[in-house]
Order: structure tokens, then sequence, then C-alpha cells
């Protein structure tokens, strides 16, 4: 029996729970149930991550205090969760006395070992609210191209990066004042001392997925830089204690109390609960003595930064253990795109639960879940057909086909004898290999292993025909063995379907009169057993259901979030669109009337140039016949620059007719005058150039 603690990242205490985050706690969920019913000792906890300046606005806003307004959240995510069938050992908070206790026990032997340093540094301060503004609280022109509304990290329009510092006419998003740059101590943790520790530990098979490790590579290639953990007041956080430079009010970055939340959390659990449950904290972080043990992060792809190089410095500098593995996933797309409030597929878990069994999005989003950092993607269609197909259609229907000649015809009670043993032992020995998927976090192989076996029952009973045989008479014995052997292949699926479907597994235990889903019980055959009279275990996804759920998702675009471009800083970022995704809608705008549309002038052009942008690996420029000419008469082309580098090699556009909007404003870029768009066509993160029919004359308008 191994001895394994698991996490999901932790969700951050600002918004609700969706879709989006689901995937990482029904990914974690399942190998965690799996793993307990191969025999295992697992202990799953997690927690809200509570600190921040977004915390803090957000109460602000809200009229309640920062421990109010994550009480409530708290409270709402707990409920979310249980909804999912999402079984915690322990979920708890990172505002609590363990994880202080263990961030200043960190922070102070970091301090000590010779792991932080100090120094000034000048940053934008905003002078009504009163506060130092992280990159994403400022708005201004892009110190390159000028381009306007540009975040204090990056430009949107010309690709440049800079700090914020570097902005032209900045403004405060949170209230709309010009910043002022003011002069702060902060404290920083001393990344580049473990850099080779983190090249070793990074590197050690089975820890990180390869396609992770090679991205950090990129990072070791560029060089570790010191990493900021301090913020300035007002900061709802825990002080900073112990300051080189005696500066009483610095706090903990969120990011740096944030994953110790793992270990306060088990903390609580083993103080709680310790004794009962055969916890104990040491055994599992001690540096020394934790070989007997096994620590699993499951976090997004998006937080790799902080779990594979931050927090496994942090423990090695303050001598803790570092976990076994870090398990990535990728992001969550509903229909093939960005989930969007007006589209409806924006759906936060209250909204699912109000239309849709939870177990449904369980089994899909496990029939597409594999050890990867790919996305996945929620097809509606497909989860309605998939759901009916395999759950209802395939495993529902063995134990409906055959329960009533069992329960009618031989007062409950299954044949003395297994009359095909072979179809049997197949379903028996295939649970090595379903069992070897759920452990990798290969579900999507472990469910097609699942329905595979599902098909072989359905076949026999298909080809023996109980229903017919029936009706003949004295063959109720032989009905009676077939049933006994569908029964049989009914009880093993169960046994391999429970990691995922645990309520609907839970009713078919009961309707099979067994004692127990764990692994080994398949090997149990259920001969001359008497079992239960047979209640539906699950019903077909209703269509108009998942159109309600729709329905009720989609939000008036026009209503703007209390506090305008404050994206989540905590962990949850992972399984769920990034930055303000849990705010703002994504992808659509507001309906517009005829007359605004009949502003945008969209016109025929020819492309006589497309070459690659030097510098800018994004662009494409375009030199277009726009059916415009100079007081000579000549042919007046139009530069135009276009983001679809990725795509297409400059050759394949030259000569196509293709349509661009030519009363935009021209655009100074880094690389010159932009003077118009070219359409193109969006799908799944793939752009497709519009193009038309090349006897369209350059400068015809499209009405």
């Amino acid at each position: 029996m191994r001895k394994i603690l698991v996490t999901s990242a932790l969700p951050y205490a600002n918004g609700p729970i969706h879709l989006g985050h689901l995937v990482e706690y029904i990914q974690t969920d399942i190998w965690v149930r799996a793993m307990k019913s191969l025999g295992h000792q697992v202990t799953y906890v997690c927690a809200d991550d509570a600190h921040g300046t977004a915390i803090m606005l957000k109460a602000e806003v809200n009229g309640v205090t920062p421990e109010e307004q994550i009480a409530d959240v708290k409270a709402s995510h707990e409920k979310d969760f249980a909804g999912f069938l999402i079984d915690f050992d322990n979920y708890y908070s990172t505002h609590s006395p363990e994880n202080e206790h263990y961030s200043q026990l960190i922070y102070n032997r970091l301090y000590e070992n010779g792991h932080i340093s100090h120094k000034a540094v000048e940053q934008l301060y905003d002078p009504e609210k009163g506060l130092f503004l992280a990159d994403r609280f400022v708005k201004g022109e892009c110190p390159k191209c000028g381009a306007k509304d540009q975040y204090g990290d990056n430009c949107e329009v010309c690709g440049t990066t800079y700090n914020a510092t570097e902005l032209k006419n900045p403004y405060s998003t949170l209230s709309g004042a010009t910043p002022v740059l003011k002069s702060s101590i902060h404290y920083f943790f001393n990344l580049p001392n473990f850099s080779e520790f983190l090249q070793n530990w990074t590197r050690k098979e089975g820890r990180l997925q390869t396609s992770i490790a090679n991205k950090l590579q990129e990072w070791f290639d560029a060089g570790l830089a010191n990493w900021d953990i301090s913020r300035d007041a007002p900061y709802f956080g825990f002080k900073i204690p112990n300051t080189p430079a005696n500066e009483p009010d610095k706090y903990f970055y969120v990011w740096l109390d944030a994953p110790v939340g793992y270990m306060a959390s088990f903390k609580n659990l083993c103080d709680q609960q310790g004794a009962n449950l055969g916890l104990n904290f040491d055994e599992y972080w001690s540096k020394e003595n934790h070989n007997n043990t096994e620590i699993y992060h499951f976090i997004g792809k998006d937080i790799v930064y902080f779990h594979a190089l931050f927090w496994p410095a942090m423990l090695e500098g303050a001598g803790f253990r570092t976990p076994t593995a870090i398990n990535a996933h990728g992001f969550l797309t509903v229909n093939g795109e960005k989930m969007s409030k007006s589209r409806g597929t924006f759906i936060k878990a209250d909204t699912y639960l109000q239309n849709l069994d939870p177990e449904y999005l369980r089994y899909y989003f496990a029939s597409k879940l594999s050890a990867s950092v790919e996305d996945i993607n929620l097809d509606l269609e497909d989860f309605m057909q998939k759901v009916n197909s395999d759950l209802v259609g395939k495993v529902v229907n063995i134990a409906s086909r055959c329960a009533g000649f069992i329960h009618k015809n031989h007062g409950s009670k299954l044949a003395l004898t297994i009359s095909e043993p072979a179809l049997v032992q197949q379903i028996i020995d295939a649970g090595e290999d379903i069992a070897a998927a759920y452990e990798a976090r290969e579900f999507s192989k472990a469910m097609r292993l699942i329905m595979a076996c599902a098909d072989k029952a359905n076949e026999y009973i298909d080809d023996k025909k109980p229903w017919a045989l029936n009706k003949i008479e004295g063959q109720q014995a032989e009905v009676q063995a077939v049933c006994t052997v569908a029964l049989n292949i009914f009880r093993q699926l169960v046994v391999y379907l429970a990691p995922v479907l645990p309520l609907m597994c839970e009713k078919a235990r009961i309707f099979l009169n067994v004692d127990s889903l764990d692994f080994d019980s398949r090997h149990a055959l259920l001969v001359g057993h008497t079992i239960n009279a047979f209640t539906p275990l699950m019903q077909r996804v209703d269509k108009d259901k998942v159109a309600a759920m729709v329905d009720s998702s989609k939000e008036d675009l026009n209503k703007q979030p209390a506090i305008a471009n404050q994206p989540a800083t905590g962990q949850s970022g992972a399984s769920n669109t990034k930055a303000a995704a849990s705010e703002q809608p994504t992808g659509d705008t507001a309906l517009i009337g005829i007359d605004d549309f009949a502003k945008v002038t969209m016109t025929v052009a020819k492309v006589l140039a497309c070459t690659n942008v030097e510098g800018a690996d994004k662009l494409l420029q375009f030199t277009l016949d726009v059916g415009e000419t100079d007081a000579q008469g000549n042919v007046k082309t139009r530069n135009v620059f276009s983001g679809i580098a990725k795509f297409y090699n400059p050759e394949q556009l030259v000569g196509k007719t293709v349509v661009c909007v030519t009363n935009l404003a021209p655009r100074k870029m880094k690389f010159g005058i932009s003077e118009g768009m070219i359409l193109s066509a969006e799908k799944a993160g793939q752009l497709t150039v519009v193009t038309l029919d090349d006897h369209i004359p350059a400068g015809a308008t499209l009405a």
C-alpha cells in the first residue's frame, strides 16, 4: 500500500467555479478514487487561495471585510465541488493560522540560509486609491507603437513587452487617476541560487511531463531571475517577519503563501483527524523521513512556472521535501471556441447543476483527458451523443435488459455457475490494463477499454437473445444463464467506472447486492447470488436541458463588472481561461444596428506582394491593390500588417483576392503604418483568410 498526498491548484476566492476549473478537479478526483480503489492510502486536500489585492478590492466594492468576502466564496466553492462529487479529505483556506506559520517558517529559513535579498523598486502608485499598482491595474499608450489602452506589461497591437513605468500617459484602471512614480523596498527570493538544483530536479524521469520540462528549459537558458515576494500595504495577506530593512508593513506576495496552502491544509487535517486516519505531517513533508510517502500536484499549464521552479526551490531552501510529481493539464474550450458569456458557453458550475447530472460531465471529461497538456474541447452535441450512447445505451442497457428476467422468473437469483467463463475472464483480465491507464492518468484510454468490454457484453446478449429464449418453453434455465453472464460483466464494468461515476455505481452496487466496488472485487463471481430489484440508474441527456443551460449562461454584455479589468491572481488560472475570464465576456460584442454596420467599408483587394516581417514572428506585410489610383491614374497600393504568419507562408497569399476593411484609421506600428485590416475567419484558434473569386475586381465593395 502506497501513502499518497494529492492536491489540486487552489481556486481564487473572488469568483464562482466554472467548467474550466472543473477540468482539473474532476481529473484529480478520478485519479484519487482510482488509486484508492487499487488499495492505496490516498489523501486529497485543497483550499481557497484567499489573499491579494484583487480580493481586497472586491470586498471593498461588495461592502464587506476581506474575511467576509473569502468566507462567502469558500462556501460557494465547497457547494459547487460537492455538487460535482469532488471528494476532498480537507478543503481549507490560505487565510489560516497554519498557512501563516509555514509561510513565515519557510521565509525565515530562506532568510537565514542567505536566499533573501532586498532593494529599492520604483513602481506606479495610485494617489487616489493609496496603493501601488500591479501591471494589470495600469493602462496607457504603448511606448513603441503608441497604441492606446494597453496594459502595463505588453502591447496587444505590436507585441512589445515593457515595464509599466514605460507606458505613455498611464492611468489607473481602479480610479482613472494618473499614477505617480514612487520608490519602495522590496524583498526577493534569490531563485538563481537554485538553478543547478532545479535543472536536475525538473529532468528527473516521471516528475514532469516532457513538454513541460522542455518549456522550463527555456527559462534556464534565459537565466533565472530573483523573484519579488513582497507587496506594500494596503494588502490582504500575511506580514513578512524579520525584514532586512526593518520595514513593518510588508506583506507576502500571494504566490508565496498560496502553494504553502497545500502544507497548511494537510497540517490542519492531521491536527483534526490524523490519529484516526493514520496521518503524520512530518512523514509526508520532512526532508529526512518521507521515503515511504508521495506527493502529487495537479495544476493547469499556465501556472507551471510557480509550481515547478519557485515552489520546489522554496521547499529545498527551507529544508522540506519536494513533490514526487507535478501533473499539468490544458485548458477547456466549448464547441471549439473560448468560453463566451454571450454564446452561453461560459458555464458556471451552479448553472450546470441546475440543469444536468454532474456525472455526465465527469464521464465526458474522462473520455477526453490524457496525461498530456493538450487542451480539451467540450462539444455539446458530442457530449449528448457520447453520454447517451456509452453510459445509457451500452453500460446501463446491460442491466436493464437482463434484470427483469432474473427478478420475475428466478426469484432474483442468478445461476449457480458461469456458462461462459472465458468471456467473463476476458473482462476481468481487462482490468489490469484499465487500472494501469487510470494510474497513468490516461483516462480516455481507460474509457475506451471499458466501452470495449461493454460492447462484448451487448454483443453476447444480442447473440443469445434472452427475450426470445424466454418465450420458448423449457429455456428458462438458459435465460438465467445468459443473464448471469451479462450481469457479472455489468458488475465488472461498474467496478471500472466507479472512480468516474461514483453515484451511478453506488446505485448499481445496491442493485447487485454486493459489498464492494474496489478493483479486487471484480474477481469475485456472482453465482447463486440474489440481486435486488432494478431501478433506472441514469437518464439520457435531455437536449432541451442542455439548451436551457446555455440560455441560463447568457448574460447582458453591456453589464460591466464592478471592478473592471481585474484578473484573478491566484492559483486557479489554469483550468480556466485566464485573467478576467471570470468577470468579463470573451469573444463577443454587443448587438449593433444596421447603421453601425453600414459604417464599415469592406473592399475587394488583390494581394500584389506578401512578405514576412523581420523582428515580428506573428506578422505578415501585405501590399494590396484596393482599386485606388493617384492623380496620374496609377495604382495606389495600401500597406497592411496582419498577424497570420503562424498560419500562412507569404507565397501562399500572393495573387489572392481578399477582403480589406479600408475605412479604418491608419495605425502606426513599430514596423510601419498599417492602412487597413484583412478579414480572416477564426475557428478553434485557427485563422483562415477570407478569399473571393479572382474575377471580382479590386475596389468592389461588399454590400
